[in-house]
């Protein structure tokens, strides 16, 4: 199943499930429906068998005619790991890089989260905003001490986001939290798609655009750290919780390997998109 957020015209946001081309509420499907994405998530073996059966057809609104909002109206944490992929780790070479034998974590805080189609912040203080395509775990059974072995039943699914980067914030200093948790430099979506129906979330294609230019084309089998070594390191720390956000590392090809660098600016339009996840779409916009 796909968990969406989504408005029509001014109406107040709904929790759904992404149909097809429909946009169907679940207050429509069940009774006492959770109207709170973390809820639902926190309770989703309860909701499943109910949702599964429930009667869709003639239900719900053409996507044509809503708005997708950020599938999670909320969240505690979001945790994202740094130099993930062989391939982004050989272009960042030239700056000292080298494959890690720890991982490599970071906070982005939580008022960077935002919507699949929203705009993404050309802050006044940078001018070396940047893109990484990401896939994207939101974990749905919590817990502490968490194995590896045990990791996916601890994923309620996966969707598509943009770890959106202000360079010069984040190289200034040895700490990488400021320059990744600007307002709005966190969009994922457009649906939190449920692990039983991504199957394997090794296996999948990701890439991103700039302006219909392919920047990043890779492949999640190419991750150092799986996402289930990574949910094992994190439960080491820190109780996860249900809507917890997991940024699992972006590969090659972001603008700031490029000779000379490649930034975002405004009026830029940049599209991220996974295998079987489906793909976000932002514009960027000068703060105002």
């Amino acid at each position: 199943m796909r968990l969406i957020r989504f408005c029509k015209g001014d109406a107040p946001a709904q929790l759904g499930l992404l149909m097809a081309d429909r946009a169907v509420a679940l207050s429509e499907l069940i009774a006492e429906a959770p109207t709170d994405a973390r809820d639902a998530i926190a309770r989703w073996s309860e909701l499943a068998p109910q949702l599964e059966s429930a009667e869709a057809e003639g239900k719900g609104v053409p996507l044509a005619h809503v708005r997708l909002l950020c599938p999670l109206d909320a969240t505690e944490k979001m945790m994202a790991i740094g130099l993930n992929y062989a391939d982004h780790i050989a272009e960042m070479s030239g700056s000292g890089m080298t494959t890690p034998t720890e991982q490599i974590w970071f906070s982005k805080q939580a008022n960077a989260l935002s919507g699949p189609f929203d705009p993404i912040e050309a802050p006044r203080s940078s001018d070396a905003v940047d893109y990484e395509v990401e896939l994207v775990a939101i974990i749905g059974k919590g817990g502490r001490h968490i194995t590896a072995a045990e990791a996916p039943a601890h994923v309620f699914g996966f969707c598509v986001g943009n770890d959106v980067s202000a360079r010069d914030w984040q190289m200034k200093t040895p700490q990488w939290v400021l320059g990744k948790s600007f307002d709005t430099h966190g969009p994922i979506g457009p649906a939190i798609v449920t692990l039983d129906e991504v199957g394997d979330p090794h296996a999948l294609d990701i890439k991103c655009f700039v302006n219909g230019d392919l920047r990043q084309d890779s492949n999640t089998r190419h991750l150092v750290f799986n996402v289930w070594a990574q949910i094992e390191e994190l439960s080491k720390v820190m109780t996860l919780k249900p809507g917890d956000v997991i940024f699992t590392g972006t590969p090659g090809g972001v603008g700031m390997a490029s000779k000379p660098p490649r930034y975002l600016k405004p009026g830029d339009v940049v599209r991220c998109e996974i295998d079987e996840l489906g793909a976000i779409e932002n514009t960027v916009l000068a703060e105002g």
